[in-house]
Order: structure tokens, then C-alpha cells, then sequence
């Protein structure tokens, strides 16, 4: 099969990735390094933990009062971060 057109390499990646199904975990880490440009270092610097599983984005904090003031931005949290990412990745955010 001859192609009469050059392929662009992003695309070449992304068709492998899909293919072996790699795609949905790496927009998991994606979202999860979005944290940091989401809430910003200050913010960041309570979190000590942080990894996507099945879409929920748990987040370990070291400030109950900002665990709790983040958890009344979950919405906009999640937003924030599918909108970086891309793509629907993340569902729910959990504080612990």
C-alpha cells in the first residue's frame, strides 16, 4: 500500500498508541500532571499524592480546610482538567 501523502508524526503515534491501547492511559497521566497547572503551585504545595483509577482523580492533602475548599470546586476542577487533557478522562475528583 503506497501512500501519496506524508503523514504527520503526532498522527503516526497516536494511530500506534490507540492501536496497542495505550491511549486512555496515557490522557490518565496527563490529567494528573493538569493538577498542577489547574490549582496552581501554591495550592500544589499541599498536595503530597496524586494518580488517576477508572476516571477518579484522587488527590492527597495535607490542608483539611483546602480539601474542603476544593472539594466545593469539583466541577470546575474536573472541567479544568478534561479541558487540558482533551478528552473526558476524568469523572470525579476524591480528596483524601
Amino acid at each position: 500500500m503506497k501512500r501519496t501523502y506524508p503523514k504527520h508524526i503526532a498522527g503516526i503515534i497516536d494511530e500506534a498508541m490507540a492501536r496497542a491501547g495505550l491511549t486512555d492511559s496515557l490522557n490518565e497521566q496527563r490529567a494528573a500532571a493538569a493538577w498542577i497547572d489547574v490549582v496552581g503551585p501554591s495550592i500544589n504545595r499541599y498536595t503530597t499524592r496524586r494518580f488517576v483509577d477508572h476516571g477518579v482523580l484522587h488527590v492527597y492533602m495535607t490542608s483539611a480546610p483546602l480539601k474542603n475548599e476544593l472539594s466545593f470546586n469539583r466541577d470546575r476542577l474536573i472541567n479544568a482538567i478534561n479541558r487540558i487533557v482533551g478528552s473526558e478522562v476524568i469523572n470525579d475528583v476524591q480528596f483524601h
